[in-house]
């Protein structure tokens, strides 16, 4: 498969099984992500519906993420805005259709598979590089200006997401706080174990060309 193709299948594959994972940390009903607490914070002060209000907040990320850096606009992206929340809302349906009342154990192991899995599919299409969604581009970013490694570019943007939607009314769940702390050092595992090798065939091999 050339690289062209393989990147193609690595960003639609990665954003879909981000999708669905997210379905997997809804079940688990052990709270919100970051960026939606810090989404349902504001919006808790508006007049909008939530619905309406979380595609302007995009709206204007997206704005923002073109004049900064544009190169991570693309195919990722589309998919993000345009497919995901049917990959959610899906998601979300079949489990708790399988299991309409899961145990606590229930949850917490669909907590920790949640997570994991949503690090493997943003791992997968973050080097796919044709683009992420407007959040998932801010640390991306960050890191690229060099302010410091990805892992802790993401763990600073998902903090102040949750701090900022916490001291504006938003509900931090235990899967908030576990999501902020740990998704960015797992998909930083994800991109080098598994992602970078898939994309460049070695880590040894990508390192050398950077």
């Amino acid at each position: 498969m050339d690289e062209k193709k393989r990147r193609i299948l690595m960003t639609v594959a990665g954003v879909l099984i981000s999708g669905f994972s997210v379905g997997i940390f809804n079940f688990s009903m052990f709270g919100m992500d970051p960026f939606q607490v810090f989404a349902h914070g504001i919006w808790n002060h508006t007049n909008m519906g939530y619905g309406t209000f979380y595609a302007i907040v995009n709206l204007i990320m997206l704005v923002g993420v073109f004049f900064i850096d544009k190169k991570k606009i693309g195919l990722g992206t589309l998919i993000n805005i345009f497919i995901l929340g049917y990959v959610v809302e899906f998601s979300s349906w079949l489990f708790i259709t399988w299991i309409p009342d899961p145990s606590i154990l229930i949850r917490s192991i669909a907590l920790g598979c949640g997570i994991l899995i949503i690090s493997f599919g943003s791992a997968l299409y973050f080097t796919g590089n044709l683009g992420v969604s407007t959040y998932d581009a801010v640390a991306l970013i960050l890191s690229e200006k060099k302010v410091a490694k990805f892992q802790y570019c993401r763990i600073g943007t998902d903090l102040i997401c949750t701090l900022t939607g916490f001291l504006l009314g938003a509900t931090v769940g235990i899967g908030t706080l576990v999501t902020a702390f740990f998704m960015g050092p797992i998909i930083a595992f994800f991109n080098k174990k598994v992602a970078e090798p898939l994309r460049y065939g070695s880590t040894t091999k990508y390192h050398k060309s950077q």
